[in-house]
């Protein structure tokens, strides 16, 4: 774990991001099951990769529900790809998405914190959903921020201006923890967050322009904050 040279910062609230930092994130998992008919098996992780930009894509844009910005981004990395996109595929996906249940570290080490910090979850997620994967999490939650409520994603500022609103907090009072720079931390800096906690999932690698403090599991955040 890596730590900051100066004082243990102590934030008046920690916000989230929630799928794959809290919430095993299995799109991956999922896209590689289906489209094992159409690629070989040696081309389904540079496939997933490719869907995987292409969500990025399709948040930088306009807002729109969930459900059809993976049906857009898996359409057009079936496109690239020059195989048969089927929107039942996609449609699973989104409906297994409130299924998915917590990292094994992450009840614990929230649990240590919970009742004495606000937490906080600012999720790229739709309403119908998120309450579902956030009853896994085993910790008690200040306030859940959603993309469709704030009427934008992450990275977009909107996304975390709207959070700010919800809880009457500003960035410098607080800690944001993330596995994604693209999604999170970039953001976050350019805000200035109190604090950027980077967790190292092994999906993005690290970057120490964009964080603070690296942790391997969420079992290690009690120890940052003091605890």
């Amino acid at each position: 774990m890596t730590s900051p040279n100066t004082a243990v910062f102590i934030p008046k609230f920690i916000s989230f991001d929630c799928y794959g930092t809290l919430t095993r994130f299995r799109m991956t998992e999922m896209a590689t099951n289906f489209y094992a008919d159409r690629l070989p098996a040696e081309a389904l992780p540079k496939f997933c990769k490719d869907w995987s930009a292409y969500r990025l894509d399709e948040v930088l844009g306009p807002w729109q529900p969930y459900r059809e910005l993976i049906r857009k981004s898996l359409e057009r990395a079936s496109k690239k790809w020059g195989v048969e996109f089927r929107v039942e595929d996609a449609d699973a996906v989104y409906e297994a998405v409130p299924t998915w249940g917590p990292h094994a570290d992450v009840p614990g080490g929230l649990s240590k914190i919970c009742d004495k910090i606000p937490l906080v979850i600012l999720s790229n997620a739709m309403n119908e959903q998120i309450m579902s994967n956030v009853e896994k999490l085993g910790a008690t939650f200040h306030k859940v921020c959603t993309a469709e409520s704030a009427q934008a994603y992450k990275p977009r500022m909107q996304a975390f201006e709207y959070m700010f609103d919800q809880i009457g907090w500003g960035p410098e009072e607080g800690m944001h923890v993330s596995s994604s720079f693209r999604y999170d931390q970039n953001t976050a800096t350019d805000l200035g967050f109190g604090c950027r906690v980077f967790v190292g999932r092994g999906h993005e690698p690290s970057n120490a322009n964009y964080r603070d403090v690296e942790i391997p599991h969420i079992g290690c955040l009690p120890a940052v904050v003091g605890l």
